[in-house]
């Protein structure tokens, strides 16, 4: 599968009947919808669970997957092609601000108003789905972003200490 384009993996997970564009959408009222904007101008699904606002949402990069961070200090995993709730990732004692998948989707990164990023077991073939793999302590202030490097090899984290990280896997 390694050998496959991003297209390809991309088509390949979503499967014969899965096979439109897809959209997710958060609101400040708690809410996410997904949409397949080829097909209607209306939501196929509202998607309900987190208490407080919606910071951030992302598609994982197989498209299996949707990860949604909230002020409730929780990341929500929904299925990326139903929509349908997974799971929910705690661990922050703050807001979480932001997420981002490794290349393979195997694992999530997320930033919280706590000062920490957690690295966290999104391998649905794992043992440890939804767990916490590894807590990443360090700076001195909200983190507010974080995304992995091109080669996973490395997660780079941006905080209101004024300071970039960047954390080695």
């Amino acid at each position: 599968e390694a050998a496959l384009t991003p297209r390809e993996r991309y088509v390949k997970a979503l499967g014969a009947e899965g096979n439109e564009e897809r959209l997710v959408s958060a609101s400040d009222d708690h809410t996410m919808y997904l949409w397949l904007p080829a097909v209607s101008k209306k939501p196929v699904l509202r998607m309900t669970g987190h208490v407080q606002p919606i910071n951030h949402v992302s598609f994982s990069p197989d498209g299996r997957m949707i990860a949604s961070a909230s002020f409730d200090k929780s990341v929500r995993i929904w299925n990326g092609v139903t929509g349908k709730y997974m799971c929910t990732l705690r661990g922050h004692v703050g807001a979480v601000y932001q997420v981002a998948w490794s290349s393979d989707s195997r694992l999530l990164v997320s930033s919280s108003k706590d000062s920490t990023l957690k690295l966290w077991d999104v391998d649905q073939g794992s043992k440890t789905f939804g767990k916490l793999k590894v807590d990443l302590p360090g700076h001195s202030d909200e983190v507010f972003a974080c995304d992995w490097s091109a080669n996973g090899a490395k997660v780079a984290s941006g905080s209101k200490d004024c300071s970039l990280k960047l954390w080695r896997h």
